[in-house]
């Protein structure tokens, strides 16, 4: 069975939120599905989408597991965004957390150093 994962993030600010994940992923929507969505395709069968849905922006928590954490925080600082936390936990697993102008948290975790 196939499976495609699409993880949604509630957006007050369409436009402000579109270029916010821009800077964050650095690239532009794989696809727009229609004028309120626009998706990133972060690898295959999974997909990362803000939707616009006023009231509802702030409430989402998500974490992607990258192997080149290192790199994509420079990448994305670079880009103008600057994490809000850091952490690494007692098994020496890290964590980098961002948050969008709505307040939705996006962490980057990756392995130990």
């Amino acid at each position: 069975m196939a499976v495609d994962l699409f993880a949604g993030i509630p957006v007050n600010d369409y436009a402000a939120a579109l270029a916010w994940y821009e800077r964050l992923l650095g690239a532009p929507p794989a696809f727009f599905p229609n004028d309120t969505e626009a998706v990133w395709e972060l690898g295959e069968h999974r997909y990362l989408y803000i939707e616009h849905r006023p009231g509802h922006g702030g409430h989402a928590l998500h974490t992607l597991f990258v192997d080149d954490l290192d790199a994509r925080i420079e990448a994305v600082a670079r880009r103008g965004l600057a994490p809000t936390q850091r952490e690494t936990y007692s098994n020496g697993v890290r964590k980098v957390t961002f948050h969008d102008p709505d307040g939705n948290e996006i962490g980057f975790g990756g392995p130990p150093v």
